[in-house]
């Protein structure tokens, strides 16, 4: 264990993307020098420039061919360009490494071979120039610091079982603290700075620690130094729960263990590598990871106590899994058979990863970031294992990882999660013998939509949360992102609203500006050609009339829907109206096709046994494009399970039928859930719809469906409106005639809406205080239905400071019977009045009579 009384050493790590600019390196200038304000030697341990490594992986493909010069000027012009961002101009150092990048090229040229060898010789100057680059950047900047030779300090290992290029290219290396290494660096200067990814051999010849190696190269030097701590500075603040490029409402791992950190890391993150983790928690030497562009952001903490309690705390994904399934009647109860299929991937040198078991196969997963995966290899593990079983390799696969503690604790609670994976052909499934994570492997082109499902289930904050932080969302949405204060319309009408409640105990209360506001924001969208608001979310008549009155036309599910339009707004035109039934009884499409208004089908049953009624009718075809999003099962429309829609693989089945009995399908509409931010949802169901569109021939709209989220509090990230106005301009464009529909409910009354409650009583049982109000589950039932968050507020005690942790409760007689949980309340009195935000949208339109107790009356405010 590391003393760390006696250590002085701070390792600062940083990738490519964080020296790759001027912003970034005078970030690393003022970390540097405020770690060395804190009496600290530091070393600093860099990659090659963002871009670099793969430039020279083409370098050394181009020597072979007329390309050579093209190849060398762009890798030489890229760092002269960098010298001149930092305002220090090139050297005779780092001339020396353009003649000895040149002289390498040549040599591959002239001899027609790239060895291993050499490709590691090539591939180190990389980090050797960029280090060379910012050595002379600090030390202008004032700094004491002197550039060092990583491959003096690192020294490769001997692997019995490793494979040549294994031994070039992924190197491992003795991290057994070094004290004369210690006093070396602490007499070369306070600041080192040295290079990421490489090191040296026994007989000193340059060997490369795989890529995304430098992670492990800083960790190396933590453990040889017994470092205080090992920072690892990147392009993210931290470890996340999932993903944040591709899931942005992954949350930010506050706290890790180092198994914890492992497991992430070896299940798909790039953030660190899997290696470099050992090293430290070996020594018990600290791990922080921290982003460059931004670091005054808490990143994570790496150490060797964690929350134990039974938790998932991330959604991994790792894609380029290579499946071997070996099969075999013969190897049931056969002694030795896994020691002599796993002895021959240990000749071959490739690491098993997964394994899953039974009477007559065996499959194992081969990780490519572990393994060299090229064809030569797979050829011969083939050839050797055919003497024991039928070998067949699956691909191209990726892992999904739940990761986390006591997973084994919790499975009782992943029953839900389970159901993601009734539409998926899964190959294999391991639960880890560590008890950190449970995984499945799938295809590949279905791994991104089940990490967004289950990361939407599964990672939920807990109030005082120490492991879950923040959304990336919002740490780095744009400000314009974020629901203005003064669309809070409550805070600024309380008096009115209370005033509004007086002989009450419970009301619907609508803002009709507000209403006004959401349809005015979807009206703008240049690239939409018609808003249906759905009017299912709230039939209230004033509301109708007001959204027709702003532009909006009407969308109905059933025929009491089209007569209460119709019978609420004078002036309503058929042609304004769609219908989009689901299941309904024939009489009512009949109906609806006499008012002659907008008819979407849903299913070819129609079409089989009802000919007559839809005999050269123009209609709309709900498709389902196989992908359902959103928080919630219940919220999600598409995908095998889910009742809606067509199936794409039927589109010849309705041409046919729709030529055959004269029917001109005009539109295509698919709605896949709700409670979405991302715009590529609506982007990529116009590419889907456009595509089916294509095959059909008659199509000239496409309904792009609802789905919007509707900003929580004040803390959640908006849609970005102009941005998918952008690019679905960008679409229209590339599809000139084409219309483009939307047909949202929710988002256009929701936050429009409040339910008001009275204090009925005030309650605690141990830990646990409950707020009963006179109203509840009868009155909104979307977070018993489908865990949906409502703001809460005490309106009589608005400015007050919470003082405890409370369950908000209604008057039910039944345990779902709670409109928030975990809610920091004020001291709430007998006849204080809570608000419940943003039930403008299926509030009234779902409330019941249940325990006989009559829904709240509705009130709007103008």
């Amino acid at each position: 264990m590391t003393d760390h009384g006696a250590a002085q050493w701070i390792v600062l790590k940083f990738g490519g993307t964080s020296v790759s600019n001027l912003a970034n390196w005078r970030n690393i200038a003022h970390v540097a020098a405020a770690r060395r304000a804190q009496g600290r030697q530091v070393l600093i341990v860099h990659s090659a420039v963002s871009g670099i490594t793969d430039r020279l992986e083409r370098l050394l493909v181009a020597a072979g061919s007329g390309e050579l010069e093209a190849a060398l000027e762009s890798i030489e012009s890229r760092h002269v360009a960098l010298c001149t961002e930092l305002g220090i101009g090139r050297s005779a150092q780092l001339d020396g490494y353009f003649a000895q990048l040149r002289e390498i090229a040549q040599e591959v040229h002239g001899t027609g071979q790239l060895t291993d060898r050499t490709r590691a010789r090539a591939m180190a100057t990389g980090e050797l120039m960029a280090t060379e680059i910012g050595a002379r950047f600090l030390q202008q900047q004032g700094l004491a610091v002197k550039w060092w030779d990583a491959r003096t300090g690192l020294k490769a290992v001997e692997r019995l079982h490793a494979s040549e290029t294994g031994n070039w290219l992924s190197a491992t290396c003795d991290f057994t603290p070094d004290a004369r290494l210690a006093r070396e660096l602490t007499s070369l200067s306070p600041i080192v700075i040295t290079q990421g990814f490489i090191a040296s051999d026994s007989k000193g010849e340059t060997v490369l620690l795989g890529r995304g190696g430098s992670d492990t190269s800083g960790a190396y030097f933590a453990a040889k130094l017994s470092a205080l701590r090992l920072e690892i500075w990147t392009d993210v603040p931290g470890m996340f729960s999932a993903n944040p490029r591709s899931t942005p409402s992954a949350r930010l791992l506050r706290e890790l263990h180092y198994d914890e950190a492992q497991e992430i890391a070896s299940s798909g993150a790039k953030v660190l590598h899997p290696r470099c983790v050992m090293p430290v928690r070996v020594h018990r030497i600290p791990l922080h990871v921290f982003a460059t562009q931004t670091p005054d952001l808490e990143g994570t903490h790496i150490s060797a106590t964690a929350d134990a309690s039974a938790k998932v705390k991330a959604v991994c994904v790792k894609k380029g899994i290579t499946l071997v399934s070996m099969e075999s009647p013969g190897m049931w109860h056969e002694v030795g058979f896994l020691a002599d299929a796993f002895a021959i991937f240990k000749r071959h040198g490739l690491s098993i990863d997964l394994v899953s078991t039974s009477e007559t196969n065996v499959t194992v997963s081969l990780d490519p970031q572990a393994n060299t995966l090229d064809a030569v290899t797979l050829a011969a593990v083939t050839r050797d294992l055919s003497e024991l079983c039928r070998a067949e390799f699956i691909g191209p696969c990726a892992s999904v990882s739940l990761v986390g503690r006591n997973i084994r604790g919790i499975l009782h609670e992943l029953g839900e999660a389970f159901e993601f994976f009734a539409e998926q052909k899964i190959y294999l499934v391991s639960q880890a013998a560590n008890d950190l994570n449970f995984t499945f492997v799938v295809d590949e082109n279905q791994a991104d939509r089940l990490v967004e499902q289950l990361h939407a289930l599964l990672i939920r904050p807990q109030r005082g949360d120490r492991v879950l932080g923040p959304t990336w969302e919002e740490l780095f949405r744009k400000p314009e992102a974020v629901e203005a204060p003064a669309q809070w319309w409550w805070q600024r009408r309380a008096p009115e609203l209370l005033q509004a409640m007086q002989g009450r105990d419970t009301a619907y209360v609508y803002d009709a500006p507000t209403v006004r506001h959401s349809a005015g924001e979807l009206l703008a969208m240049q690239s939409i050609d018609r808003v249906h608001y759905a009017s299912k979310a709230n039939w209230h008549p004033d509301l109708l009339r007001l959204l027709h009155a702003s532009g909006v036309a009407m969308e109905c599910v059933s025929l009491a829907e089209l007569q209460h339009v119709f019978n609420c707004i004078p002036g309503l035109k058929a042609s304004e109206v769609l219908f989009t039934p689901n299941f309904a009884p024939r009489a009512e499409y009949a109906a609806a096709l006499e008012m002659g208004v907008n008819v979407t089908i849903d299913n070819l049953f129609v079409l089989r046994q009802w000919p007559q009624l839809f005999r050269n009718r123009r209609v709309l075809v709900r498709i389902d494009t196989g992908t359902g999003r959103g928080h919630h099962q219940h919220v999600r429309t598409a995908g095998t399970y889910s009742k809606f829609g067509v199936p794409l693989e039927e589109l010849p089945d309705l041409q046919q039928l729709a030529l055959r009995l004269g029917v001109e399908v005009f539109g295509l509409h698919s709605h896949t859930g709700s409670g979405i931010t991302d715009i590529s949802n609506w982007t990529s169901t116009a590419e889907v719809l456009m595509d089916a569109a294509a095959k059909l021939g008659t199509v000239t709209t496409l309904n792009l469906g609802g789905g919007f989220a509707v900003p929580d509090s004040a803390h959640r990230v908006r849609v970005d409106f102009a941005a998918l106005d952008a690019k679905l301009l960008e679409f229209k464009a590339r599809h000139p005639g084409i219309q483009l529909w939307l047909e949202p409910g929710r988002y256009l009354v929701a936050v429009g809406g409040v339910l008001l409650a009275r204090v009925t009583q005030v309650k605690q049982k141990g830990a646990q205080g409950y707020i009963g109000v006179a109203t509840g589950m009868n009155a909104l039932i979307r977070p018993a239905l489908y865990g949906a968050f409502h703001e809460i507020v005490n309106l009589s005690r608005l400015t007050e400071e919470a003082t405890g942790s409370y369950d908000v409760v209604g008057p039910i007689c039944e345990s779902g019977d709670v409109l928030g949980h975990d809610r920091l309340l004020p001291d709430a009195q007998e006849g204080d009045v809570l608000l419940v935000a943003n039930t403008g949208a299926y509030g009234r339109s779902m409330a019941s009579s249940y325990n006989l107790r009559a829904p709240p009356e509705e009130i709007i405010l103008n």
